[in-house]
């Protein structure tokens, strides 16, 4: 399950699957038109959540889809057309600010 939540929008209602149940056309409505987002929990754990069709989508365009890596392997080969020498510049302008950071200690490690 994500939940997806931006510094500007409030936390997700979270409401047991019976309470779901009994009130989802209201809980739809707060979230189709009130901007709310609905977490539905069973036994205390949250299992599901509703949210409107635009957070759905942004969920879909950021999903690299089942098989596929995410976080720091999603990033392999993605510097794939960028020469070595770039590269190469891009890490010795990145340890020469650390560097300069105080308090922070740096090794080159060839």
């Amino acid at each position: 399950m994500v939940i997806m939540t931006n510094s500007h929008t409030k936390l997700p209602k979270r409401v047991s699957a019976a309470e779901a149940k009994a009130r989802l056309s209201e809980l739809v409505a707060s979230v189709a038109y009130g901007g709310e987002r609905v977490v539905i929990e069973k036994r205390g754990k949250a299992v599901v959540a509703i949210v409107d069709l635009a957070d759905l989508e942004l969920l879909e365009r950021n999903d690299p889809g089942p098989g596929r890596p995410r976080g720091a392997l999603a990033l392999v080969g993605a510097w794939g057309e960028v020469a070595d020498e770039e590269i190469d510049r891009l890490a010795t302008r990145i340890y020469s600010s650390r560097r300069r950071s105080k308090g922070r200690r740096v090794t080159l490690e060839s």
